[in-house]
């Protein structure tokens, strides 16, 4: 059977008026609720908009981390309290996160960076699970995980590829650059793909984990207030610490791949 264009436009109009009717029906029968996504409250600073609720969430992060660092390290003592101890144990943690991955003649100069890293993307997801931002209402946007921002994670990202350049140039000059075309110039395109991935799936990984756990955890306390959601809370918790360990220890290895040329 062969359909011509008359019966051909017929059958076209026909179909619309249908999905027109059932849209007209569904619209009737339940009431709809518009949703945005995304909303930010936007700031103006020196002529840039920038998102108010993550410059909020991160100053307040970075306070924890400040005053946390001044009250562990406030005496000093050949046998250390238990705070000096804590401060001891989480700066050998980073120290080895960036021997691992950097190697023990260049790590040394990397372990600020690399603990900076770790300790904002960590204290900024348990900040997103612990505190119950959501009490705090904002002409626009609401405050949460600074992480939860994909603005964040890639800003952070973007970080972590300036640093391994210049840990490749500082250490080997221009020929830094020759590892484009290593083993063989045929790889030359998808050796410059590489450098675009890394800060994307550094980014991207972070985000996404933290938006999703967050949105878990919310959809479950409005459904099921007490039960469920807090043992969903305690693995938030631990996947946020795992997230801070993942980040971390990846931008180490892409500072040390620069410096090494190993992959």
């Amino acid at each position: 059977m062969y359909l011509n264009n008359s019966m051909f436009i017929n059958y076209s109009n026909l179909l619309q008026r249908v999905i027109h009717l059932n849209t007209i029906m569904i619209n009737k029968n339940y009431k709809f609720e518009s949703y945005e996504v995304g909303q930010h409250l936007y700031w103006t600073l020196f002529g840039f908009q920038v998102h108010g609720q993550v410059l909020i969430n991160s100053w307040f992060v970075i306070l924890i981390i400040v005053f946390g660092g001044l009250y562990t390290t406030q005496e000093l003592k050949l046998i250390p309290n238990n705070n000096q101890s804590f401060i001891e144990y989480l700066t050998e943690f980073i120290r080895e996160i960036s021997k691992n991955q950097i190697g023990e003649k260049e790590y040394l100069k990397w372990v600020p960076y690399i603990g900076t890293l770790f300790l904002f993307i960590f204290v900024s997801n348990w900040s997103g699970a612990l505190i119950p931002w959501k009490i705090i209402e904002l002409p626009n946007g609401e405050l949460g995980a600074p992480t939860n921002d994909i603005n964040t994670t890639a800003g952070l990202a973007i970080l972590t590829s300036i640093s391994y350049f210049y840990a490749g140039l500082n250490k080997k000059g221009l020929s830094y650059f020759s590892k484009y075309i290593q083993p063989t110039p045929i790889l030359l395109p998808i050796n410059i793909l590489e450098d675009f991935t890394k800060p994307l799936s550094l980014s991207f990984r972070l985000f996404g984990n933290i938006l999703a756990d967050e949105l878990v955890v919310s959809v479950l306390v409005s459904l099921v207030p007490l039960i469920i959601p807090i043992p969903l809370i305690f693995l938030g918790l631990f996947t946020s610490g795992i997230q801070a360990l993942i980040f971390a220890t990846l931008s180490g290895s892409y500072i040390g791949e620069a410096m090494e040329g190993h992959h």
